[in-house]
């Protein structure tokens, strides 16, 4: 797993091998996160990566929170739960020298309090498939005021998820078992 485009180029990350199932760990493959920022920034949505505040919800390892620095992200927040989790991205962290320009929380992202800073303009949503953690986590962010005006969520799941109703499906493009849906936050 590296860093596909951008200032970390070609860098490492730590590895995880085919992924932790007890962590429920599954890492976005290289392929598919170069896929997601390919969409976002020749779909035609402007430059939704440069100078944004990033969230990176189930972040896992972060490698996709750090890609958004990597290609010019202004910062990004982390949240996961899991104690591996933590570690993988406080390495990764580490790997990138970008401390200063994120945030790790331990935090259950199905249960979101209410954001305490200023909300995000990109969110990365990959919660392990086919639980319905993924609509739980939305709802919690949307009640918690995480969501800037006109963000974009971009959601990895295997399946359709239920978008709610605040939330516009942009498009929508399966690779492999992974289908990455792109929805706006109305301005």
């Amino acid at each position: 797993m590296r860093i596909i485009g951008g200032r970390f180029r070609g860098l490492g990350l730590a590895e995880v091998g085919k992924g932790d199932p007890a962590a429920h760990l599954r890492p976005t493959s290289d392929r598919v996160r170069e896929a997601i920022f390919n969409l976002l920034t020749n779909g035609g949505y402007g430059d939704p990566v440069t100078g944004a505040r990033v969230l990176d919800l189930f972040a896992g390892t972060g490698a996709l929170g750090l890609e958004a620095l990597s290609r010019g992200a202004a910062q990004c927040c982390f949240v996961d739960d899991g104690r591996k989790a933590g570690a993988l991205i406080r390495t990764n962290i580490a790997l990138t020298r970008s401390a200063a320009e994120t945030l790790l929380l331990r935090l259950d992202a199905t249960r979101l309090a209410p954001a305490r800073a200023a909300p995000f303009d990109l969110i990365f949503l990959d919660p392990p498939y086919g639980l319905g953690l993924g609509e739980k986590a939305v709802a919690a962010a949307l009640a918690g005021g995480w969501f800037a005006p006109g963000a974009l969520l971009v959601w990895e799941e295997n399946a359709a998820p239920v978008v709610p109703s605040a939330l516009d499906l942009l498009d929508q493009r399966r690779y492999g078992d992974t289908l990455v849906s792109l929805l706006r936050y109305p301005a």
